[in-house]
């Protein structure tokens, strides 16, 4: 890693003209000296800060080959470094399918190479590096950094210091890797059973309970300066039926419900001081009846978010890649008008060259003036300069191996899953479980990243190091008649069944399964590992948890209940609707058994 003395001579004047030293003034940057900085920069400079951009690769400078082949037909480069030098982005953001984020000691190599290929260039600027680490379902750094249970597990433990808790760790360990900006906590509200694309990445559906969880990760990841959190999807994501990844969702809610549902998680995140909220691609006719999607909407951005709702840090897209927002305009139309409904960061244009130049190309038109530019160039800067990226852009390896992973972080993901897991049925008192010789069958869904899985295989591993004779099977989600005959077979050398559901519908043949596997007379125990709602399509089970994802941390903590090891604590943070009756609730939200004393 570069030495200090290194990093302030890569820095040219930039650290001197800022001079950004005590604790009051990184708090508080001068914004003199920051407009100094924009000012010495060229157009395209200013073009480039407001990219943040995928790239390919384990390496700055030496990525596998495949992966510079991948970024010179996508990007046009071969590296980061090269992405740097051409676009001058002042963002690039990690996922675990380019192959940035391996390990944790190759992460922080990768971090450090991105800000030296940035700082050595004229008039360089320390990069702000994301990734979307929301825990649960949805996580880019896997083992052996921590994982937590993710926000529905969370709104089920109903505890806030659990979600700051959540917030600290993993800010301390995103914060080891160089990642300082953190697409999540998840701020929608998820009334929508049949929501594709949120579901249990949401705390629930009470806006207040998810308000209060959302404020208390922010505070979290954001203590002592560690990370940017980011509050998404504004203005809210949580009743839609359609993924925005693959097409355009309305959002039909009243002004009304909107003040009611959507607006109270992101009124907490602003008191909060969240330092970005980022943009959903849905379009929301009673805040904006002009047919585009709110990531492109004067009103909702200028109008709403900063105007009514005073929020003036940086506001930045989701995926400029996803469906919601290509289907009304063309990607070169998309990030001009993004910029022009007041956005700062422009995330993940699926062509760099394409948005880029569309941007410089409009400023050149007097479309948008360089003082529009330069507004969101200040919000940027001022967030890397509370970052303290200025000062301290580089990371330090046995910072890694202080922070990353370790045991008294495990332990409290652990004890924070404990307090999650939900029991909704226990007819007979069936559960918890003595030791004895058990089944898991179940849908085995592709496991969640970094996450070692099977989920049959987890299960049968945890509730083996709890004293049971366990064995897999793995199901499926959509398990044919073989499949279920041989699963139904293998229950009769058995003492008890546990299978996991995963998203299960009236005409499932997952819901076959369970009813053959009951109709056997073996005890059988249900893990919902997703969706919660999973409960009102298996009125035969008699024992029914609910996990609200299948990651390890999740699974063990189910395992644990399911043994009685732990009591089960979880309380629904989401109704559960009757399954011949939609409009009838099954469980409310708070519902949830324990065992008896």
């Amino acid at each position: 890693m570069p030495s200090r003395r290194t990093v302030l001579a890569a820095t040219a004047g930039v650290t001197a003209a800022l001079a950004i030293g005590t604790e009051a003034q990184a708090a508080s940057p001068d914004d003199k000296k920051l407009r100094s900085l924009i000012s010495r920069m060229t157009l395209e400079e200013k073009v480039g800060q407001l990219f943040v951009m995928r790239v390919y690769g384990h390496s700055a400078t030496a990525p596998d080959q495949a992966d510079i082949d991948a970024n010179l037909k996508e990007i046009g480069v071969r590296t980061a470094a090269e992405l740097i030098a051409k676009y001058r982005v002042g963002g690039i953001i990690y996922f675990t399918w380019a192959h940035n984020t391996k390990d944790p000691h190759q992460i922080a190599d990768l971090s450090n190479g991105i800000q030296k290929a940035s700082l050595t260039q004229p008039r360089g600027l320390p990069v702000l590096i994301s990734t979307d680490q929301e825990h649960g379902i949805v996580c880019r750094v896997g083992e052996p950094a921590t994982l937590f249970p993710g926000a529905m597990a969370l709104g089920a433990g109903r505890s806030r210091k659990d979600a700051r808790t959540l917030g600290r760790i993993a800010g301390q360990e995103l914060r080891a890797l160089g990642i300082r900006q953190n697409y999540s906590p998840v701020a929608d509200v998820n009334v929508n059973p049949a929501n594709p694309v949120i579901g249990v990445r949401s705390f629930g559906a009470d806006p207040d309970a998810v308000a209060g969880l959302v404020a208390a990760e922010v505070a979290g990841y954001q203590h002592a300066r560690q990370v940017a959190a980011t509050a998404k999807h504004f203005p809210g994501h949580g009743d839609t039926a359609v993924d925005s990844h693959y097409g355009f969702p309305v959002i039909t809610h009243t002004r009304a419900q909107w003040e009611q549902l959507d607006a109270p998680s992101f009124r907490a995140a602003i008191a909060a001081g969240i330092d970005s909220i980022m943009t959903a691609h849905i379009m929301v006719p009673a805040l904006d009846d002009s047919g585009d999607p709110a990531t492109l909407s004067r009103p909702i951005l200028g109008g709403i978010l900063r105007g009514e709702l005073g929020y003036e840090g940086v506001i930045v897209t989701d995926s400029l890649g996803m469906e919601g927002v290509r289907t009304k305009y063309g990607d070169d139309r998309v990030p001009v008008l993004a910029l022009k409904a007041g956005v700062d960061q422009l995330l993940n244009p699926p062509d760099l060259a394409v948005a880029w130049n569309a941007v410089l190309k409009a400023v050149q038109d007097g479309e948008l003036t360089e003082a529009r530019l330069d507004e969101s160039i200040l919000r940027v800067l001022r967030l890397k300069a509370r970052l303290r990226l200025f000062e301290e852009p580089y990371v330090r390896q046995g910072d890694v191996t202080r922070t990353v992973g370790i045991p008294a972080h495990l332990a409290e993901a652990d004890r924070i899953a404990d307090r999650t897991t939900t029991l909704l049925v226990n007819k007979g008192n069936l559960l918890p479980l003595s030791p004895r010789k058990l089944l898991v069958v179940g849908a085995d869904p592709a496991s969640p990243s970094g996450t070692t899985g099977p989920p049959t295989g987890v299960l049968a591993a945890a509730f083996t190091e709890l004293g049971f004779t366990a064995t897999a099977l793995s199901t499926g989600t959509a398990p044919s008649a073989a499949t279920i005959a041989k699963a139904v077979a293998a229950a009769q050398d058995v003492d008890a069944v546990v299978v996991g559901t995963y998203n299960v519908s009236a005409t499932s043949s997952q819901k076959t399964l369970v009813e053959q596997l009951v109709a056997t007379g073996k005890p059988v125990v249900a893990i919902a590992v997703r969706n919660p709602y999973d409960v009102a399509q298996l009125p035969s089970v008699p024992a029914v948890v609910a996990s609200y994802a299948w990651t390890d941390v999740e699974l063990r903590a189910a395992a644990r209940v399911i043994a009685g090891k732990r009591a089960p604590r979880g309380r629904l943070p989401v109704p559960v609707q009757r399954a011949d009756d939609p409009t009838r609730v099954l469980y409310p939200i708070g519902y949830g058994l324990t065992y008896p004393a």
